[in-house]
């Protein structure tokens, strides 16, 4: 238990200070930095990695090493602020999945702001959503998930398939998701004292760099603000003592009001993304995505 602990201090701490870095050079560091953190955070020899690159961007199949379901997936997008992040990082939740689901896990390095600010992101999640659907899954064959900026991702992606008249992902699953980059929720002031990781100067630095002059209320950078009906399952996990609490129990509430199948748990003492880390209440939590993928595959 206290190497666990020691290992989660170590993690918190890292993630925390992403969020105090301000110029490129400090990213570039920081980024190197997320990459060796998330392949040391994630050595084990139950899982096995395949990398391959589309269309110039780097991927990555996490696969369980025994006998598992070739037949579905899960998508996943990663977070960061669309500021960091990358799918070695990524590999602290990936691995956990595929472990956990028995299935096989997408992971993608999307392109990262102030390089390249919206709709880069976006535009390099539909070329891997192409890429999945010429190996021959189908759309109910996917599971989208996402980590904050990522579970951004992830909505904006099932919203952009759905402008194009394409099917969409069979569920959503969705940890500490960044949904409202006007950031008008609550939280921001009710948790501000309470979040170990996140403040609103990060997230307006963040939001600034990735969005540049594009109106913040569109669906695809706000998805908190699109219109849910008829949506797919939604899997929502946040912990009570984050300021992007509301953005999960908001978009929550807009899912049921829109009549949609949705679920949200909400963690008492928990941070942001905390299923990175390696203890009980981590495990439980990826347990439970496991259940809810299942579930919908039920239904």
């Amino acid at each position: 238990m206290e190497k666990h602990n020691k290992r989660t201090q170590s993690l918190m701490k890292a993630i925390k200070f992403v969020h105090s870095l301000a110029s490129l050079e400090d990213l570039e560091k920081q980024r190197l930095a997320q990459e060796s953190l998330g392949t040391i955070f994630s050595v084990t020899k139950e899982v096995v990695r395949k990398e391959i690159i589309i269309d110039n961007i780097e991927c990555e199949w996490t696969e369980p090493n025994r006998k598992h379901d070739k037949n579905r997936i899960i998508m996943y997008c990663h977070g960061g602020g669309y500021m960091t992040g990358n799918k070695e990082y990524a590999r602290t939740i990936t691995t956990k999945l595929a472990m956990n689901t028995s299935m096989e896990v997408f992971s993608f390095n999307y392109r990262l702001a102030p390089e390249f600010p919206y709709p880069a992101a976006l535009e390099d999640a539909i070329s891997v959503w192409n890429y999945l659907m010429y190996q021959g899954y189908g759309s109910k064959d996917i599971i989208l998930a996402g980590d904050s900026a990522g579970g951004n991702l992830a909505l904006a992606l099932t919203l952009k398939l759905r402008e194009q008249m394409r099917k969409e992902p069979k569920g959503l699953v969705l940890l500490s998701p960044w949904t409202d980059l006007t950031l008008a929720g609550e939280s921001h002031q009710i948790k501000a004292d309470l979040d170990p990781i996140l403040d609103k100067e990060y997230l307006m630095d963040a939001r600034d760099n990735f969005v540049g002059k594009e109106d913040i209320t569109i669906p695809f950078i706000s998805p908190l603000l699109a219109e849910f009906d008829k949506f797919p399952p939604v899997y929502i996990q946040v912990g009570s003592n984050e300021i992007l609490l509301s953005d999960s129990m908001n978009l929550y509430k807009k899912l049921v009001k829109s009549g949609n199948f949705a679920r949200i748990d909400i963690y008492k003492g928990m941070w942001h993304v905390f299923q990175m880390s390696n203890f009980k209440k981590a495990q439980e939590a990826v347990e439970s995505i496991a259940d809810f993928i299942f579930e919908i595959y039920e239904r």
